[in-house]
C-alpha cells in the first residue's frame, strides 16, 4: 500500500515568496478550469481535462499580462486541472459535492511538486523552480526515483512537503478469537467492547477548554474592532485586526493538531490489540451535522477522520474492516439475549432489557453488539 509522510520545510524568504506564488497559480488555474468546464457543459460540449489544458496553453499563457505564470513550475497548473477532473469524477460518482471556486482566504494553500525533481541530499530537498530547501524530519526518507503525489502545503505557520511511497503491509500475528466493535459518541470519543474504560473526549480536557475560551475572547475582540472601523457597507482592516486574525488562525491550527493527534493515538491503541476484524457503524455524518444542538460537538469529535484512520490502519495490518449496516440496531438490541427494545430514547444512557433484566451502559452494549455483527454478502 502507499504510505505518506510529512516533512517540515525551512525555506528562505525568497523561496517562501515563490511558494506562495505557486499556491496562487494553482488556485488561479483551478478556478479558470472550473469556469471553462461549466461553459462547455452549458454549450452541450463534452468537457475534458485535455481540452481545458490545450485552451489554457493556447490562450492564457500566450498573453503578456499572464507572464507571472512562468515564474513557477508548469506542473503546478497542469496538476490543478487533474485535481479538477478528479473532483468532477467524484461528484458524478456521488462521493462528493459539486466542485466550487477556491477562495484566497479559505482554501488550503498547497501546490503540486514535480516528482522526478524531488531529491534529498545533505539535509536539503530540491524542488523545481524553488531550489534546494532545508528540511527537518524524524522519518527515514527512502531514496526513490519516483514519489507518489508530492505536494507543498502551508498550515498557517509552517511549510510542509507531503509525499507517498509504496510499502509492504505489516506482518502481524492476529488474535483470531478477538472481534472488536467500536461505538463512536459525543460524550466519549469511542467505546470498545474489549476495553474497560472508554476513550475520552479530548474536547473536555482543561487544555482544549482553555484554548477554546481564549479563541472566543479573541473573536469577540476582533468583532468589536470590525464594528468600530466600519465605513458604510465596508469593513476596513487595521494592523491590530490583522494581528488578531493571525492569533485566531494559530489557535485553530493548534486545536486541529491536538484533535488529530488524539485520534491517531486512540486508533493505534486499538490496532495494537491485534484483532482479526474491526466493526464500526456506517454513520450518516452529514445528516448528523444538521442537528443544531449536536453539530458542533460532532464536528469537534472528527468522526469521519476516525473512521478513515481505522480503515487504512486495518488495511496496513491485514485486519478485516467491516462497516455495519446503517439501520443495524446496535443500541436497541440486548447483547445478552438479543431482544430489541424499540422504544429506546437517546436520553436513555443505561440499557435495561425487558426480557432478561440486564442493565448495562448504552454505548458498551452497542459496542458488544457490533463485535458480534455478521457481514451479509
Amino acid at each position: 500500500m502507499i504510505k505518506a509522510i510529512k516533512i517540515r520545510l525551512k525555506p528562505s524568504k525568497s523561496q517562501e515568496i515563490l511558494m506562495f506564488k505557486s499556491t496562487g497559480v494553482a488556485r488561479f488555474a483551478y478556478n479558470w478550469g472550473l469556469v471553462k468546464w461549466e461553459e462547455m457543459s452549458k454549450q452541450g460540449l463534452k468537457p475534458s481535462q485535455l481540452k481545458i489544458k490545450k485552451e489554457f496553453n493556447n490562450t492564457v499563457k500566450t498573453k503578456e499580462k499572464y507572464k507571472w505564470l512562468y515564474e513557477v513550475s508548469g506542473q503546478v497548473t497542469m496538476k490543478a486541472f487533474d485535481d479538477l477532473n478528479t473532483a468532477y469524477k467524484n461528484f458524478f460518482k456521488g462521493k462528493s459535492k459539486k466542485p466550487r471556486f477556491k477562495s484566497k482566504k479559505k482554501s488550503k494553500k498547497s501546490f503540486y511538486v514535480r516528482y522526478d525533481a524531488v531529491k534529498f541530499k545533505d539535509g536539503k530537498v530540491n524542488i523545481e523552480k524553488i531550489g534546494k530547501v532545508e528540511y527537518k524530519t524524524n522519518y527515514k526518507i527512502p531514496k526513490l526515483k519516483k514519489y507518489n503525489n508530492p505536494r507543498c502545503c502551508f498550515d498557517g505557520k509552517y511549510w510542509c512537503l507531503t509525499l507517498g511511497f509504496e510499502q509492504d503491509e505489516n506482518q502481524v500475528e492476529l488474535n483470531k478469537d478477538l472481534s472488536i466493535g467500536i461505538d463512536l459518541g459525543v460524550k466519549e470519543l469511542a467505546v470498545v467492547n474489549c476495553v474497560d474504560k472508554p476513550f475520552k473526549n479530548i474536547n473536555k480536557t482543561a487544555k482544549v477548554k482553555k484554548l477554546k475560551k481564549r479563541l472566543d475572547r479573541l473573536q469577540r475582540k476582533i468583532s468589536k474592532k470590525y464594528k468600530m472601523n466600519k465605513q458604510g457597507n465596508c469593513f476596513i482592516k487595521t494592523n491590530n485586526i490583522i494581528k488578531l486574525e493571525k492569533q485566531i488562525k494559530l489557535i485553530h491550527r493548534k486545536l486541529a493538531n491536538i484533535r488529530n493527534n488524539h485520534i491517531h493515538q486512540v486508533t493505534a491503541k486499538i490496532i495494537k490489540l491485534k484483532p482479526y476484524r474491526v466493526v464500526m457503524e456506517d454513520l450518516n455524518i452529514s445528516g448528523m451535522m444538521k442537528n443544531k444542538h449536536l453539530s458542533k460537538s460532532i464536528q469537534e469529535q472528527k468522526f469521519y477522520e476516525f473512521i478513515r484512520q481505522m480503515k487504512y490502519k486495518c488495511e496496513f495490518n491485514k485486519i478485516k474492516f467491516v462497516k455495519a449496516d446503517r439501520f443495524y440496531p446496535s443500541s436497541k438490541r440486548c447483547s445478552c439475549c438479543g431482544n430489541v427494545k424499540k422504544d429506546l430514547k437517546l436520553s436513555d444512557r443505561k440499557y435495561k432489557c425487558d426480557e432478561c433484566k440486564m442493565i448495562m451502559d448504552r454505548d458498551k452494549n452497542a459496542s458488544i453488539n457490533l463485535s458480534k455483527y455478521k457481514l451479509i454478502v
